[in-house]
């Protein structure tokens, strides 16, 4: 895994197409019971007014219950959460989830250090899906 560079963004390679990174991604959190509350498909949508972009989807997810608390302790991060995985192809055809490190994150609204937990599954969903 790629460490996360000064501006807070994990790149991981994917071993895999861009529709199965996806559905990996998906099956990882319905099994830990967690909520997609979107996908967002950028290229798709770039596509609909004529212009083109490699594949590209935007999943946003996470657990109310530990999103809430996060929230409340440092309410600023309700603009990075819930969480999201950026899942890409780069021009030469790899496969790229990027997401936000949480301890990036954690820095950057002040949360307390008991609460990074909260955010830190990100991490690991992303390990599981790239096995």
């Amino acid at each position: 895994m790629t460490p996360a560079t000064d501006n807070g963004i994990v790149d991981t390679p994917s071993p895999y197409s861009l529709e199965q990174t996806v559905e990996k991604l998906r099956s990882v959190l319905q099994a830990r019971g967690l909520t997609l509350f979107a996908l967002v498909d950028h290229s798709g949508e770039a596509e609909k007014v004529g212009l083109k972009m490699p594949p590209t989807r935007l999943l946003i997810f996470g657990n109310p219950k530990g999103g809430t608390a996060a929230m409340l302790a440092a309410p600023g991060i309700a603009i990075d959460l819930p969480l999201k995985a950026l899942i890409a192809e780069d021009s030469g055809g790899k496969v790229w989830i990027s997401y936000n490190a949480p301890e990036f994150l954690g820095r950057r609204h002040h949360l307390p250090e008991a609460l990074l937990p909260n955010i830190s599954a990100v991490r690991a969903i992303v390990e599981e899906t790239v096995r």
